[in-house]
């Protein structure tokens, strides 16, 4: 009898477990990441470059477009792939000016980009674009600072700069090194260097400041580092040595997050202070987050499932009729006065705020 009861109950948890997960399939209409995903797709086709100090394709466009690319190639949308690769080859014919050069964090992430299409298209030119902007990171420049050479000492890229930012900027092209060249040296630095952030900045309540100096939980500074860690985990090595102390820190900023929701589903500009704003660019990262540590398993369905699903429909009434999506925090460098945070404009259509409604459309369409 306690046997039968016992295999009952273990039948309806195992049920239960996949209703929830089943949240993050089952929309309503205007809901769908089908629909919110084309729109922001096909947007980004026939939008102007957002250019790195007026020369260089931006990492808010590169993150825009690798969007894009896969929601493309997830839906097997074969006319808008077709269109974002023929906006991507002018870069390599006659827009060759806006490439981004090779010696700033910020910048060396666009190789994540050409690597995209080539795990796409399979086609050589893009990995041979895209492999020189994953070893530059950690090939120290002539002319480097003393600074950056220490770093690099350590086993670190010359190029840290203990913001939080740089956790999904160096990660997501050192991942994609990986996964186009099955080197596990790629992935192996990316991995240190999450671990000396993550000792660096994170907090005993599980968020991350700015930087050393900068004692705020900026909302989207924290996305970067959540979408940094969740996308890095995805593809690490189970066998890799600091595989446990990621999943810890990503554990804890997961509990923290689920603690700071609003009721409504989203999270405000400073995640800790009530009367701030609720931004969308920070939201959409930490919705991504929590869809792939429930979809790998790694966050508890119960109680993650729910607050991505509230998350998500919240976030889709933030996209206007174009395709934009408001209340984005404009680019922010880092400032230890806690009301720059408070008075950052908000924009329509920042780039900031489109891909990451991508990654979850993406992430939530994915087996």
């Amino acid at each position: 009898m306690c046997k039968k009861i016992f295999v009952l109950l273990l039948v309806f948890s195992t049920q239960f477990v996949f209703a929830q997960t089943d949240m993050l399939k089952d929309f309503p209409k205007g809901y769908t990441p089908e629909e919110v995903g084309k729109r922001l797709a096909y947007r980004f086709v026939d939008s102007k470059h957002a250019l790195h100090a007026g020369k260089w394709i931006s990492y808010p466009e590169t993150f825009y477009w690798n969007g894009s690319l896969k929601f493309a190639a997830i839906t097997k949308d074969e006319k808008l792939l077709k269109l974002l690769q023929n906006k991507f080859n002018l870069l390599m014919e006659s827009e060759k000016e806006l490439l981004p050069i090779k010696n700033h964090v910020d910048l060396n992430m666009f190789g994540s980009l050409p690597l995209e299409l080539y795990q796409i298209t399979k086609e050589k030119k893009y990995k041979d674009l895209g492999m020189p902007y994953a070893d530059t990171q950690w090939q120290v420049p002539a002319n480097a600072k003393p600074e950056e050479k220490a770093w690099a000492e350590k086993g670190y890229t010359w190029q840290t700069r203990l913001w939080i930012d740089d956790m999904y900027m160096i990660t997501i092209v050192q991942t994609q090194a990986y996964k186009v060249t099955g080197d596990k040296k790629y992935i192996d630095r990316a991995a240190k260097e999450m671990v000396m952030y993550l000792d660096e900045l994170q907090r005993p309540n599980g968020l991350f400041y700015h930087a050393p100096d900068v004692p705020f939980f900026w909302g989207r500074g924290n996305g970067w580092m959540a979408a940094g860690m969740a996308e890095l985990l995805r593809y690490l090595p189970e066998d890799n040595a600091d595989r446990p102390r990621i999943m810890e820190g990503y554990r804890t900023m997961m509990k923290s997050l689920k603690n700071y929701q609003r009721p409504s589903g989203m999270w405000n500009q400073l995640i800790d202070e009530p009367d701030s704003w609720a931004e969308t660019s920070g939201s959409a990262m930490f919705t991504y987050a929590f869809i792939i540590g429930v979809k790998n398993g790694w966050l508890d369905a119960n109680e993650y499932a729910p607050a991505a699903r509230k998350a998500w429909m919240v976030l889709t009434h933030y996209i206007d009729e174009k395709g934009g999506v408001s209340e984005v925090c404009v680019g922010t460098n880092k400032k230890n006065d806690k009301q720059y945070y408070y008075d950052r404009p908000r924009r329509t259509g920042d780039y900031h705020g489109q891909a990451p409604y991508l990654w979850c459309a993406v992430a939530l369409l994915e087996k």
